[in-house]
């Protein structure tokens, strides 16, 4: 009797997650799609993650209706291969966006020799199926706004946009799309207007130069923060985050108002991170370009109201799931080859995300080639529960080394629950630990040369 009403119970369990997918599938509505992406943030810069300077109000009321996980990565510490993943659900290594520019290394006739490389990155974004081309198949109107590097908005097959893209004039990463949130959100309040006057689904890409520099915040938010901090340049940053939140609020404010919030998935990331310096107005080290937490990690956030319960999550979770877990809100399958998870059954279900690691790489900011991104990686690294283990890598750097001065070229593993400023290398008191993470990393991502753990021996 007993094995009968566990197993009643079982099928119980199943049958009402497989209703709630479909209630969130197919019941006539398909939810509008709101992909959030601050640039340049570090993963504590808000209240709701602790800080005790900055002041992020929109953000906190957010994620109080969100699943929020604290323990949110990107894969790449950089924004152009950070964003690329996002809109492909693939790593750097698959997609080959590996860094933000092409070298001119060895470069004869460099204008044009750059030019082309340039057109070549680009060239990818039109072989991989990205969210905006998936969401097309529903009829979804599409936007673009704030950062994109590769090229027009119609490239990343985008319905509408800002960035007008290189070969154009200021077309690196974004040229017209930079001015919104700093210059208000008109263009997408227009786009919002025109998706309800078509009755179509839209996904919006808000992806502002915020709280990136240049650090000119309004002197409002800056008079409150220069009372706070003796550095003028700390307190310039903190104003960005708190102008950057702002923006987060009207766009919500604009769902609300036209009462399209209900059916509206907001989804918050960020695309790498940032430590201020106190004395410049440059990046510290273990931030931007770095595989350390302050690098990589980001608080992710899922807001659905009505459909998906607010609470705060203590899994790995990784900007590659973004994809898939979209795409299986509006109802689509993605790739099973992709690496990503679809989340979207363990947010309906509040149940335990069955991963236990999650990995990442980064590549120097110039691309050394651009059809083999092993000659420019600089870093592999996996966190497994609580273990983190980075693996570093000479690739070529034909600038921004002084980004990667001093770094250490032995493994380096920490415990980020005992340690989570990853002070304490334990690599070396842990041999069997670090052979079996390093296993894992190579079975991820496997490259050519690896010599890591005689490397470590020697020394």
């Amino acid at each position: 009797m007993h094995q009968t009403v566990l197993v009643f119970l079982v099928l119980f369990s199943s049958f009402f997650t497989q209703f709630a997918l479909l209630s969130a599938q197919d019941d006539g509505t398909p939810p509008n799609v709101l992909l959030i992406i601050s640039d340049d943030q570090a993963w504590n810069d808000y209240s709701m993650m602790g800080h005790p300077v900055i002041e992020t109000p929109h953000l906190d009321q957010l994620a109080n209706q969100s699943v929020l996980f604290k323990r949110g990565y990107v894969p790449t510490a950089l924004c152009r291969p950070s964003l690329m993943s996002i809109i492909t659900g693939q790593y750097a290594h698959q997609h080959r966006i590996s860094g933000n520019d092409p070298s001119s290394k060895g470069m004869t006739d460099q204008a044009n020799q750059m030019k082309q490389r340039k057109q070549d990155l680009i060239s990818f974004v039109d072989t991989i199926p990205t969210l905006p081309g998936e969401l097309a198949k529903l009829d979804y109107l599409s936007f673009q706004s704030g950062k994109w590097w590769e090229g027009e908005y119609s490239r990343g097959r985008f319905t509408s946009g800002m960035t007008r893209g290189f070969p154009q004039q200021g077309g690196r990463h974004g040229d017209d799309g930079l001015k919104i949130g700093r210059q208000g959100i008109q263009p997408i309040t227009d786009f919002v207007n025109d998706s309800i006057e078509q009755d179509k689904p839209f996904f919006l890409w808000y992806a502002p130069f915020l709280p990136h520099t240049p650090h000119n915040p309004p002197e409002r938010l800056l008079a409150k923060y220069r009372e706070k901090t003796d550095s003028p340049h700390i307190a310039r940053y903190y104003a960005m985050c708190e102008w950057f939140d702002e923006t987060c609020g009207e766009l919500v404010e604009l769902l609300e108002e036209k009462q399209i919030r209900e059916n509206t998935l907001i989804i918050y990331v960020t695309d790498n991170g940032w430590i201020q310096k106190s004395d410049s107005g440059g990046f510290a080290a273990r931030s931007k370009q770095s595989p350390h937490e302050g690098g990589v990690r980001t608080p992710i956030m899922f807001s659905w109201p009505d459909r998906i319960k607010p609470s705060v999550r203590d899994e790995l979770c990784s900007s590659i799931d973004l994809f898939p877990t979209i795409l299986g809100a509006v109802g689509l399958e993605s790739d099973p080859d992709l690496p990503g998870l679809n989340l979207l059954p363990n947010l309906l279900d509040g149940s335990k995300i069955e991963r236990d690691t999650i990995f990442g790489e980064s590549f120097a900011h110039d691309i050394a080639e651009i059809e083999n991104p092993e000659a420019s990686l600089l870093y592999r690294w996996c966190i497994h529960d609580h273990w983190k283990l980075i693996l570093s890598y000479d690739g070529q750097m034909n600038r921004h080394e002084k980004s990667h001065a001093g770094r250490e070229m032995r493994p380096q593993l920490f415990d980020l629950r005992a340690d989570p400023d990853e002070q304490n290398n334990l690599a070396a008191a842990q041999p069997e630990l670090v052979a079996e993470l390093v296993l894992k990393i190579d079975n991820w991502y496997p490259v050519t040369e690896r010599n890591v753990l005689k490397t470590y021996e020697k020394e």
